[in-house]
Parts: structure tokens; C-alpha cells; sequence
């Protein structure tokens, strides 16, 4: 399985604010040093805001802080929100394409959307503040892209 852009960048912003020592960082800062675009990385910011997981403050004194919601939130369900309730195979077809055959017995749907939930389940427990624990937090904040 692979996860979206925005549901990477939202897990890795999140966990660099539970990681940073810096109050506040900006949007633009924490773009700059995770190397992505502002422009990606804004609209993440806003999703996250949207959720209760950080705040975000414009102007002087301004920046983004992690709530507690956000230390605490599930890893599990952040990645559910981001991924949206689709399935991992789209059989219904589209306009240019066909349904499958299969769709009215298929068994193959069934299977791999039970494997998504056991994904998804196995990081129901997982935390921001559990992934940000030593040696992990740290190490976050050495790797980042340096202006």
C-alpha cells in the first residue's frame, strides 16, 4: 500500500513539531526544511488546523504549534482522514472504462479491504508522541534540509 503525499507530509509536519524545540516554526520554515512546497505543505497545515492537531497564528509572534490533540492523536486515524474511505482497487469503472467483470463475485475486494483495515488498525495505537520519542525526535530535526 501506498500512502498519499499529503497523508507523508502531514505525518512527518506533525512529528517535526512534536520534535522541534523551536516555538512556533512557521509554515514556510518547516516547508524549507523538509524540503517540499509550500504550497503542499499550506495545505496540509490547513487540513491539520481544520482536525484540531496545530494551531496556526499569522503575523508577528505567529507560527504553528502542535495541540494536545495532536500529540496524542491516533496515527491510524490521521492516515484514515488523509486516505479517505476509498478501497485499495477501484472496480467500478469510470466513464472511459469498463467495470470488472468480476465486481457482482469478486472475492479480491473483499480481501484487500480487510488488509487495509488491518493496516490501518495496526497504527490505531501509534501516537505523534510515540513516534517522536528518542532516538526518533532528535534525529528528525538533524536530517532537515538546512537554508
Amino acid at each position: 500500500m501506498r500512502l498519499l503525499r499529503s497523508t507523508d507530509l502531514a505525518l512527518r509536519l506533525l512529528m517535526r513539531l512534536a520534535a522541534t524545540p523551536d516555538p512556533n516554526p512557521t509554515t514556510r520554515d518547516v516547508a524549507a526544511a523538509m524540503d517540499v512546497p509550500y504550497t503542499h505543505a499550506a495545505k496540509v497545515v490547513a487540513e491539520l488546523q481544520h482536525m484540531g492537531l496545530l494551531t496556526a497564528r499569522r503575523g508577528r509572534g505567529g507560527g504553528l504549534a502542535l495541540t494536545e490533540k495532536g500529540r496524542t492523536a491516533s496515527v491510524g486515524e490521521l492516515v484514515r482522514t488523509f486516505e479517505g474511505e476509498g478501497d485499495v482497487v477501484d472496480c467500478e469503472g469510470t466513464a472511459t472504462t469498463a467495470a470488472c467483470p468480476l465486481s457482482p463475485a469478486c472475492r479480491l475486494r473483499g480481501a484487500l479491504r480487510q488488509a487495509q483495515e488491518a493496516f490501518y488498525a495496526s497504527l490505531d495505537p501509534l501516537t505523534i508522541a510515540d513516534l517522536t520519542t528518542d532516538p526518533t525526535g532528535p534525529l528528525l530535526l538533524t536530517i532537515s534540509k538546512r537554508p
